[in-house]
Formats: structure tokens, C-alpha cells, sequence
């Protein structure tokens, strides 16, 4: 079971997970980047450039899930370093702060409430979010070129690329990319039918949205959103 709830921080989401039926889950790339909770411990989810399969457990997961580009100014890693991994806090962090955090998390009445209390905790520590990061992902998000983005933000193309891959883990193409499939994604589970979705997403037909569907989540549209048309 799945449920999520709009973080005090900013841009976040707060949620937790628990598996109702055995096997793998699937986790969809989202430009975003995760603190996570499970059995006591913390790690750190990177941005996704395919979907994550996980292990099959049916225990708690909690998690903040952190706006585009923002977690790495919190975290002090850059995004890139993270890409399509799952770490320990520890592991990237001096030992005793990150003993520090779980011990804080642990000590919270339930997972969910104490990781967004430490993320509200290390971001009041932390300078104010990039406002070029978010420019970037809402200029992307609107489907807007990757040429046009950087012509309109006045950075060139180069110092977009260089940008984007230390707030988003990847290149502004790879973020314009998994954030079309997030919105049509939106529109198919609303029930838009699959040829209206892409043709509103900006994929040049059905089939355009089919191939990057299948290549950026592993499933055909039809079995992830378990219907077809």
C-alpha cells in the first residue's frame, strides 16, 4: 500500500510503502531524488533513468521525496554521483552526522513524520534552493526545447548541460525526456486514450509514446497502466 502526503518542506512529497503483494515492485524515473527509511536505516535514492526494480520485501518503506534538483544542495552530493543508485546516508556523509539523523528518525513516532522533521532539520542549515534549477525544470516541464531553455535563461547550451547534471543527475534532454513521460503518464491514468496523450505531450504519435513507455519503464503502456487503447 502507497500513500503520500505534501511535505512542510517546500516542493516535497512525504510518503510510505508497503507491498501488499509478493515480488518486485517498480519505481518510474521523476527527476527526483529521495530520502528513504527502511528497517532502521537511511539512504539516499538517486535520479532514475530507468525504472528501479526493487528487492520484494513486504516491510515499511518511508520516504521524502525531494523536488527536481533541489536534494543535492541538501545533501551536498552532486546528483550525478547518484544516478540510477540507492546509498547509505552513511556512506556519503561524515559517520556521526549520519548516526545523528537515524538516531533522530528512530527516535520520531513513526518513520514518515521524522524524516520529513530531519529533511525540514539539514534544509534549515542550507542556503535558499537555486531559483535557475527550478526555472530549468519548469521550462522542460512545459515541454519547451532544450536549445530554447537555454536561450531564454541566457546560459548557453553547455553551462545547461553542466548544471543539469549536478542538480538532476543527467543532461536536460534525459530530464525533458523522463518528465514527458511523467505527464502523459498523468493524462493516460486519468483515462486520456494513448494517441490523444501523445499527441498533448508532445511524442510525434502513439508509437513514439509506446517506445519510450517501454524503454523508460521496462513495461508496454497497456500492462503499466494495466488497461490498452
Amino acid at each position: 500500500m502507497y500513500a503520500e502526503r505534501v511535505s512542510r518542506l517546500t516542493g516535497a512529497v512525504v510518503w510510505t510503502s508497503t507491498p501488499t503483494e509478493p515480488g518486485p515492485g517498480r519505481v518510474l524515473p521523476d527527476g527526483c531524488m529521495d530520502l528513504l527509511w527502511h528497517d532502521g536505516r537511511l539512504l539516499v535514492a538517486g535520479p532514475d533513468t530507468r525504472a528501479y526494480v526493487t528487492g520484494g520485501g513486504q516491510s515499511l518503506w518511508a520516504g521524502v521525496r525531494f523536488h527536481p534538483g533541489t536534494a543535492p544542495a541538501l545533501l551536498g552530493v552532486p546528483a550525478a554521483e547518484l544516478r540510477d543508485r540507492r546509498v547509505e546516508l552513511a556512506d556519503l556523509w561524515p559517520a556521526a552526522r549520519a548516526r545523528r539523523l537515524t538516531a533522530r528518525v528512530n527516535a520520531a513516532p513513526d518513520p514518515a513524520s521524522g524524516l520529513e522533521e530531519a529533511a525540514l532539520s539539514v534544509a534549515a542549515d542550507t542556503g535558499p534552493p537555486d531559483p535557475l534549477v527550478r526555472r530549468i525544470v519548469a521550462a522542460l516541464d512545459a515541454g519547451r526545447p532544450v536549445a530554447a531553455t537555454a536561450d531564454a535563461l541566457g546560459i548557453g547550451a553547455r553551462r545547461l548541460h553542466r548544471r543539469s547534471l549536478a542538480a538532476f543527475g543527467y543532461g536536460p534532454k534525459t530530464l525533458a525526456r523522463v518528465l514527458r513521460l511523467q505527464r502523459a503518464l498523468a493524462l493516460a491514468r486519468g483515462g486520456t486514450p494513448l494517441a490523444e496523450t501523445a499527441a498533448r505531450t508532445g511524442y510525434a504519435d502513439q508509437a513514439h509514446l509506446a517506445r519510450d513507455v517501454r524503454e523508460l519503464t521496462g513495461l508496454p503502456p497497456g500492462d503499466l497502466l494495466g488497461r490498452r487503447g
